[in-house]
C-alpha cells in the first residue's frame, strides 16, 4: 500500500501570494487540493485546470474520509500549519503519512512585527473552537504578554467583556485584522472598554500587554468575601482554607470538585492558586449562586462551574471525573455523598473533609472505610474563638 503524502503550504491573507519555486512545482503537479473556502479564494488563480478541491469543514472525520481515495494531496492552511494548525490534525489522524511542510508567519507573529514588539516571551492561547479555560488561567497567572487566536464567537469584543467582568482591566489590547492582506489589513490599539463596543473583521488576532499587576493574594481575608446573610460562621476560615488546599495537593491535580461551597471561598482560593484547575462547585442553597457570582468576580476567578441543588440529585454523568474533592457541607448525608464520589473519583484521587465535631469526624471515618478509601493524613486547627477543625484526608 502506497504511503499517503501531504504537501502542506501555509498562507497569509495576501491575495497575491509569493510562493517559492518548490511550492509552485508542487501546485503545478497537483491534482487534488484541500483547504478552507478562504484559502480557495486566495489560491484559485494558481491552481491547474480541472483540479479537485476538498473543503476543510467540521466534522473533520468526513474530510479525512474523502482523503482516503488519494495518495497525494496539496493542503493550504493559515500561517504556520503546525501552530494550532491543520498539520497537527494530519499528524494525529494519520501518523504514518508523509508530510512536506512550507510554513509562513502565523498571525500573531505578523501582529508583533507590525508593532515592532519582541515576542519571544509571548504566552499564546488559542480560543478558536476552544473553551475559555486556558485564557482564564493566563489572566489569573498575570502573563505579561498574551497572544490570542480568536473565532467568530470569542471575538475581541467578547474577550474584552470577559476581562472587565472579572476585573482584569490591567491590559491594553491590540487587534490585528486580515493580516497579510495589503489592501484590507488593519491594526488597532484600544482600551478594553473601547474594544467591547467595536466590531471586528474576521480573521483577527489579539495581543494583550499587561500594564500593571492584578491582585492575587495567597490567603484572602474572610472579611473580604460576600457572606451568606453576613454570617461569619458560614465560611471556611482562611487558615483552615489554606491548610485544606495543601492537603488536597492541587498542584498535581486537574479536576477539583467543591461540594457545599456556600460563599465559594475554597473554590476561589483554589482557582487563584492553581489556575490550571477545572473547578466544579456544588451548593444546595440557591443563595450560593449569587454569592459565587459576586465573589468570583471580585477576586478575578473566571471559569468556576456552579451547580445548585442537592448534590445527590445532581446529574454528574457529563462532568470530567475528579481527582480532588473537598466536602464542605453534607446535610447529614455524608455517607451517601461519599458513595457517589467514590463512583467517579479517579485512582489516587483525594477527598478532604473538615470535621467540626466528634460526630462528623466519626461519620467521615466510617464513610471512608465503607467506600474503600484509605486515610492519609489529619490536621487539627483552632482559629480565634472558633471550635477546633479537624482536616481529614483520604485517598482512593
Amino acid at each position: 500500500m502506497c504511503r499517503k503524502r501531504f504537501i502542506v503550504i501555509g498562507l497569509d491573507d495576501n491575495r497575491e501570494q509569493h510562493f517559492s519555486p518548490d511550492e509552485l512545482r508542487h501546485i503545478a503537479k497537483g491534482n487534488v487540493f484541500s483547504g478552507g473556502l478562504r484559502h480557495r479564494e486566495i489560491v484559485s488563480p494558481y491552481l491547474p485546470a480541472d483540479y479537485e478541491w476538498i473543503n476543510i469543514t467540521v466534522p473533520l472525520d468526513k474530510v479525512f474520509e474523502q482523503y482516503q481515495a488519494y495518495n497525494e494531496i496539496v493542503v493550504f492552511a493559515s500561517g504556520d500549519p503546525l501552530f494550532f494548525g491543520f498539520a497537527n490534525t494530519i499528524i494525529k489522524k494519520l501518523p504514518e503519512a508523509e508530510i512536506i511542510l512550507y510554513p509562513t508567519f502565523n498571525s500573531l507573529q505578523m501582529l508583533a512585527h507590525r508593532l515592532l514588539l519582541p515576542y519571544q516571551d509571548m504566552h499564546i492561547v488559542s480560543l478558536t473552537g476552544r473553551p475559555w479555560a486556558a485564557f482564564d488561567a493566563a489572566l489569573i497567572e498575570g502573563q505579561r504578554l498574551i497572544g490570542l487566536l480568536t473565532d467568530r464567537e470569542k471575538t475581541p469584543a467578547a474577550i474584552a467583556r470577559r476581562m472587565l467582568e472579572y476585573g482584569y482591566n490591567n491590559y491594553r489590547i491590540t487587534v490585528g485584522e486580515l493580516l497579510g492582506n495589503k489592501e484590507e489589513e488593519s491594526v488597532r490599539k484600544l482600551t478594553l472598554k473601547e474594544a467591547t463596543q467595536k466590531t471586528f473583521r474576521f480573521p483577527n488576532c489579539i495581543l494583550l500587554e499587561r500594564t500593571s499587576l492584578h491582585p492575587r493574594p495567597f490567603g484572602i481575608p474572610d472579611s473580604e468575601f460576600h457572606l451568606l446573610n453576613g454570617r461569619t460562621k458560614m465560611i471556611t476560615k482562611m487558615a483552615v482554607r489554606l491548610a485544606t488546599l495543601s492537603m488536597l495537593n492541587l498542584q498535581s491535580k486537574e479536576v477539583f470538585w467543591d461540594i457545599g461551597f456556600c460563599t465559594g471561598s475554597v473554590s476561589i482560593e483554589a482557582k487563584l492558586q492553581f489556575p490550571h484547575l477545572q473547578v466544579f462547585s456544588f451548593e444546595q442553597r440557591k443563595e450560593g449562586e449569587e454569592l459565587m457570582e459576586k465573589n468570583s468576580r471580585k477576586f478575578g476567578t473566571p471559569g468556576i462551574e456552579v451547580f445548585i441543588g442537592d448534590f445527590l440529585d445532581t446529574d454528574i454523568s457529563s462532568l470530567p471525573r475528579p481527582n480532588a474533592v473537598f466536602i464542605g457541607g453534607h446535610g447529614g448525608k455524608l455517607f451517601e455523598i461519599m458513595q457517589k464520589i467514590k463512583e467517579v473519583l479517579l485512582p489516587e484521587g483525594t477527598v478532604v473533609f473538615n470535621s467540626v465535631s466528634a460526630e462528623s469526624k466519626e461519620m467521615f471515618l466510617h464513610a471512608a472505610q465503607q467506600t474503600g478509601l484509605k486515610l492519609n493524613g489529619q490536621i487539627a486547627l483552632t482559629v480565634d474563638e472558633f471550635n477546633t477543625i479537624e482536616i481529614i484526608k483520604a485517598i482512593n
